[in-house]
This record gives C-alpha cells, sequence and structure tokens, in this order.
C-alpha cells in the first residue's frame, strides 16, 4: 500500500514538470524565433518479486515474473529547433533565416551567443545589435547618412550612402550550424550558448551547403502550435488528477485496514 502512495506522487510531480513546460511554451507563442520545449520521461527501477524465467516446476519456467514498478522521472526537456511562420514586417534590419542556422551575438562579458532571433537595430554608433543592445558579430557598422538598406538572400549588405546614387557594400551577416541544436544551453532573451552536448559552431555565410538563406523584412515566429499545447496541457491534467486519485484510493486502502483493528 505504501509504494502505491510514493509511485503515484512521482506521477504527480511528473505531470507539474509537464505542465510547466507547456505553460513556458504557451507564455511564448509569440516571442519571435522562439522554439518550444517537451518533457521526455522514464519509468524508475522495478521491484522484482519473481525473477522471468525462474523455475516454477521441474519441467516448466515462469514465462513473465512479477516486476513492480516504482514510479516515473523526468529525463529530459528538449528543445525542439522546428522552423517557425515567416512573419513580413516591412522592417529594413528584420532578417529571418529561412533553414539551417544561427546568428553570432557579442554578450557583454566577450563571450558568443547564438539566436534565431533576427529583429536588428542600429545603436548610436551605428553598429547592428539585437534588441538588448548586443552587437552582432562578425560586427557591421552602417555609416551615417545610409538609406536603403538591402540583405541580400547569402547576407551581403549593402546601403546607399549619402549623395550617391549606386548602391555600397557594408558588410556581410554570417550563420553558423551545430552538430546537436538540441544540446544547446537556453540562458533567455532568444539567446543560446553552446555546450559539450551541441557541439561546436561552425560558421559560414548564408546559403553555404547545409546552411539557411536570409529573407529581409521578415521575422521567424515562435513555433508553438497553440492547438497542440492545449490538448497537452488537457492529456496532462487528467494524467495529473488520475495520479491524486491512486493516493487517495491508497489512502482509503490503508484506513480500511485500519479499521480492522
Amino acid at each position: 500500500m505504501i509504494r502505491s502512495l510514493w509511485t503515484g506522487t512521482t506521477g504527480m510531480n511528473a505531470q507539474q514538470l509537464n505542465i510547466d513546460v507547456i505553460a513556458n511554451n504557451l507564455a511564448n507563442v509569440t516571442t519571435t524565433g522562439f522554439k518550444k520545449s517537451r518533457a521526455d520521461f522514464q519509468d524508475l527501477m522495478y521491484q522484482i518479486m519473481k525473477v522471468p524465467g525462474s523455475q516454477s516446476s521441474a519441467d516448466t519456467t515462469s514465462p513473465t515474473g512479477i516486476q513492480v514498478g516504482l514510479g516515473v522521472r523526468p529525463a529530459a526537456v528538449q528543445k525542439i529547433f522546428t522552423e517557425g511562420d515567416l512573419i513580413q514586417t516591412g522592417n529594413e534590419l528584420d532578417v529571418a533565416i529561412e533553414g539551417a542556422g544561427f546568428f553570432q551575438v557579442e554578450m557583454p562579458n566577450g563571450t558568443t551567443a547564438y539566436t534565431r532571433a533576427g529583429a536588428f537595430k542600429r545603436d548610436g554608433d551605428g553598429r547592428i545589435t539585437n534588441s538588448d543592445g548586443y552587437p552582432i558579430a562578425p560586427a557591421i557598422t552602417i555609416p551615417d547618412g545610409s538609406r536603403q538598406i538591402t540583405i541580400s538572400e547569402t547576407g551581403i549588405l549593402s546601403a546607399i550612402i549619402g549623395a550617391d546614387n549606386t548602391s555600397t557594400e557594408i558588410g556581410a551577416l554570417e550563420t553558423v550550424t551545430f552538430t546537436n541544436n538540441s544540446g544547446l544551453t537556453a540562458i533567455g532573451r532568444n539567446l543560446f550558448i553552446e555546450s559539450a552536448a551541441s557541439g561546436t559552431a561552425q560558421a559560414a555565410a548564408p546559403g553555404d551547403d547545409g546552411y539557411g538563406t536570409l529573407a529581409q523584412n521578415y521575422l521567424e515566429g515562435s513555433n508553438v502550435n497553440i492547438v497542440e499545447e492545449m490538448a497537452l496541457m488537457i492529456t496532462t491534467q487528467r494524467a495529473y488528477e488520475i495520479n491524486s486519485k491512486s493516493i487517495q484510493t491508497s489512502d482509503e486502502m490503508m484506513q480500511t485496514t485500519n479499521n480492522l483493528v
């Protein structure tokens, strides 16, 4: 009876984690470049009360034995890096990646972070930055008096400067890929940093073999599917209720046993 109490508790804890993940997905349904997460679970160890294949008589063996599970545990919370929808903005510094790749951003401590959110801005020095003012890498500075900024599919940045009538190349955007995107460490602010699980960043120009191309005047939306998350939320709620019922039933059975005394 005590075993079932703790087993039900592990189930409730697992579903609480699951609803936390779902809530974060739904909270970021409009976050640019957001990648949804999924919780994975594993069953816990088993108490083997009768070993499968053990002798049940002189000539027969037990085909299954008796193995009683002790619940569930979280195994992983994985980022799903499917592409979000492209949203047209008309802003000349908004850029979406069509395909694989991340933009590079230089953090205040000098390290490099990575993002799919291409909502870039221009700071007071003309540098192209993200929404927090962190400059992109390699750094690109837009000269004063620039107009009609264009970004090609391969990342070439051009603008008409001053009284010129022709476009001048002022820099090039670079993207990186990883062996395992799901191994990246999310640090918030639409940023990721590499880890031992992700592998090392491999930089190249957009459009190179295995790298996505760029779309100017577009942003990549969140890849959260609201209908899917709502269905998962209902399933998680019911699973939580069922596990609480197993605890309640175990308690009632123990109470019945106590009343026999």
